[in-house]
């Protein structure tokens, strides 16, 4: 029996001895003892799971999307239907915010198309549905309520921070930490207990369309991140304090490398590979928070989809790492055991299957689950697999307070998309934002040109990314240039080209816009730019070109990563008027951009900054903020060198024919308006134990003329192993703030956890040696001392 295995019978303990003897299970006041706040939690847990039929079990670990529809009239929650439809109850809704399951909502899936309720539409179904569910069920057991949060909560009015992969470049762990804890207000606000994110898969392919949801390629930023994350959404605890929700890790794993950077591909991925790099995100969150739920991913590894891999689900996530928390499926993963995977024959097949491996519930609809009923009386399912998986789901419940408080606040309004996150939002936009160019463009200065044009397809709009909704206010490039230089200088536009034909993220076909139109659009924004001093030119993605594929029929991933349409063109036409060219990349994927960065004067990697983004960009331009973001990614010259990433094996990046081995931008790279000096790490010790921890200090000093922030970079090479190692691995980072003439000694600590790798037995150890210790502003420009282990 694995470990994994006794755990889940552990839940069980002493719940049929309840069930034998209810009356034992309340409390001497007579209400039962799941009603009791101040009893235990599981406790209350086992006393309500004695009394709950098989109906109800199955009901806990289902959700209602599509087949919202069972229990509305309209948009409007209705009681009788609800009663009709699922007497024995249900345990989730997913998403209350959108339209769907009305006559007139959305089909859409994948985060991008329902038609969203209001605000105050919202909060009202919210409570209508926990109304019956609380006082008109026989067992009173609340609903559990979900949403999408990736960057902000995504539904109408709230606010759309910088994209996850523009946090992940800030650095800034507090920071994450803050946004994280206004999303989760604005969630719990109305009522909502459970938020789908993060997402802590490293990202290894650009090709793939969900790269922008990621922290990037590196396990350790994306671990710290990733934990920071958590904490704000959730909290210390593993009981939701007031303002709190949920998180829920997605997706378990490999899905950020697969083959051909497609969606749901394979992902060809060793065990040393899965331990080493794609696991220590995950095992970081649920060894540091009290994470709530993990989502597994929708791909194989070694041949087993992750809904039903027991080893990945079992051994590792609830044996090794003791994740005690619920295993919530992806949309549809369940059944595309069958239709997909082709590793279940039918839907009873994949619901066996899935529940067999610790999934918990089945997401957005319970299509499979919902035949567990069936099957447990037929004898194909034990009763214990569906009682594992309820006890995990009702504890999820009694952790969240649902039991105690299940409503909205009644200030929802005053609470959401306020000065205060507006404020955060354009904070966290200054931070994300990284400087990979200049020439010395850059700042400008406010009304030292008398004419500026700022012009290109994302000057004019603000793209906040996928999984977003439409926030109270969104600023643009143009609309932050013109607030900015109000009075000083006249700000000219011109769109140049148009990327796509629509700006419909929810639609299937994305179709590039029409060559001959922009052609034109690209001959005016040259008789434009002709009458200007300076061109500040926005280019990159949209929400279509670069965006979750879900579907083969809704495509997000490419083969080529750089610009797409006449963008390129339209570079070089602005280019060819020999005005000085601000490039700022608003996009999804890195900036893969070669001729792009090799032409222009300067280049803001801006990603999709959220929704004060337009003005964060404008102060970064004119010298209000010095940007000191980096990069969270390696960036490629061409997709012929994915999968590119800085922590590479010796054998790897030899060199090609005819191109250069080296990336466009390495990992961790990010200029300045100021310069600093970094210098060589001093170690507490020059030796130490495998077992032992060493300080490494290292002087930073602002040597220019403007206040600015730094990232100091650790990172680690073992010399000689017994496995292939890394060139380098990043093991510690600081963001500071110095003034000019400042300067700062900053400490990092290493301990085994740095130094530890897994041998040929696949035990995790630290073996003696030589360490490289290095330390500098990006993965690249570095100085090194180094460490003996004995």
């Amino acid at each position: 029996m694995t470990l994994a295995r006794r755990q889940a019978l552990g839940l069980l303990a002493s719940t049929s001895f309840l069930a034998a003897t209810p009356a034992m299970a309340a409390k001497g006041k007579g209400g039962p003892l799941y009603k009791d706040a101040a009893a235990p939690i599981d406790l209350r847990v086992r006393d309500l799971l004695s009394r709950m039929t098989l109906e109800e079990k199955v009901g806990q670990i289902i959700a209602l999307w599509a087949t919202k529809a069972d229990i509305m009239d309209g948009l409007t929650f209705s009681p009788a239907k609800a009663s009709r439809a699922y007497p024995a109850s249900f345990g989730q809704i997913t998403r209350p915010s959108d339209r769907r399951g009305a006559p007139n909502g959305s089909n859409q899936a994948g985060g991008v198309g329902a038609r969203w309720r209001t605000p105050a539409d919202t909060v009202a179904f919210i409570t209508a549905v926990q109304t019956w569910a609380t006082q008109e069920t026989r067992l009173g057991i609340p609903v559990l309520f979900h949403e999408e949060s990736l960057h902000g909560y995504m539904a109408t009015d709230a606010t759309m921070f910088p994209m996850a992969i523009g946090l992940a470049g800030s650095f800034d762990r507090q920071l994450m930490r803050e946004v994280q804890s206004v999303i989760a207000r604005e969630v719990r606000a109305r009522g909502v207990h459970l938020a789908l994110s993060p997402v802590v898969d490293i990202a290894r392919d650009p090709r793939w369309g969900r790269i922008e949801e990621t922290f990037g390629e590196d396990p350790y930023l994306c671990g710290e991140m990733s934990v920071a994350a958590v904490l704000g959404l959730q909290g210390e605890s593993k009981q939701l304090g007031p303002d709190k929700v949920m998180a829920t890790l997605k997706h378990m794993t490999g899905h950020g490398q697969p083959q051909s950077g497609e969606n749901v591909a394979p992902a060809p991925i060793s065990q040393r590979e899965l331990r080493e790099n794609f696991f220590p995100p995950f095992r970081q969150v649920v060894k540091r928070t009290g994470i709530a739920a993990v989502m597994p991913s929708y791909n194989e590894i070694d041949g087993i989809p992750s809904h039903q891999n027991r080893w990945l689900l079992g051994d590792i996530l609830r044996g090794e790492w003791h994740f005690d928390g619920a295993v919530v499926s992806d949309y549809g993963a369940v059944p595309e055991l069958d239709t997909i995977h082709h590793v279940q024959p039918d839907l009873q097949g994949t619901a066996r299957a899935a529940l067999r491996a610790g999934v918990d519930c089945e997401l957005p609809d319970g299509l499979a689950y919902r035949t567990l009923v069936e099957q447990v009386r037929a004898g194909t399912v034990p009763l214990e697999a569906v009682d594992i998986a309820c006890t995990r789901m009702l504890t999820l419940k009694f952790r969240a307070g649902l039991f105690e408080n299940p409503w909205p606040r009644k200030d929802f309004d005053a609470l959401t998309g306020n000065a205060e996150a507006r404020a955060l939002a354009l904070k966290a936009a200054h931070r994300s934002i990284a400087l990979l160019k200049n020439d010395g463009t850059l700042p400008l200065t406010p009304g030292a040109h008398r004419r500026v044009a700022v012009i290109g397809p994302n000057a004019a709009i603000a793209r906040l990314g996928g999984y977003s909704s439409v926030p109270r206010q969104d600023v643009s490039l143009l609309e932050g240039v013109q607030a900015k230089l109000k009075g000083q200088a006249e700000v000219v536009h011109a769109q140049g080209v148009f990327i796509t034909q629509s700006e419909d993220r929810s639609a299937d076909a994305v179709l590039l816009a029409d060559p001959a139109r922009n052609r034109q659009l690209i001959a005016e924004a040259v008789e434009v730019a002709r009458t200007a001093d300076i061109i500040l030119l926005a280019i990159g993605d949209t929400e279509q070109t670069s965006r979750e594929g879900f579907a083969k029929q809704h495509l997000g991933d490419r083969t080529s990563i750089d610009l797409v349409g006449e963008q390129n063109d339209l570079f070089a036409a602005m280019k060819a008027t020999g005005k000085p060219v601000v490039v700022c990349a608003i996009n999804g994927r890195p900036p893969s951009y070669p001729a792009v960065a090799e032409g222009c004067n300067a280049l803001l990697e801006c990603w999709y900054p959220g929704q004060e983004g337009g003005a964060a960009m404008a102060d970064i331009l004119f010298g209000d903020v010095n940007p000191g973001a980096k990069l969270p990614v390696t960036v490629a010259r061409d997709a012929g060198q994915i999968p590119i990433f800085y922590n590479r094996k010796p054998s790897a990046r030899r060199g090609y024919v005819f191109e250069d081995i080296s990336p466009l931008f390495p990992f961790g790279f990010g200029l300045s308006y100021t310069k600093f000096e970094i210098g060589k790490p001093r170690l507490s010790a020059p030796r130490i134990g495998t077992g032992g921890t060493v300080m490494v200090e290292v002087d930073v000093r602002n040597v220019g003329d403007r206040a600015g922030d730094e990232v100091v970079q650790l990172y680690v090479h073992d010399q000689t192993a017994s496995v292939t190692r890394p060139i380098k691995e990043l093991k510690g980072f600081e963001r500071v703030t110095l003034n000019p003439g400042e300067s700062r000694t900053v400490r990092l600590s290493l301990g085994p956890e740095a130094f530890a790798l897994w041998n040929l037995d696949m035990a995790e150890v630290v073996e003696p040696g030589l360490f490289d210790i290095m330390v500098g502003p990006d993965s690249e420009a570095l100085q090194s001392v180094t460490l003996e282990i004995v």
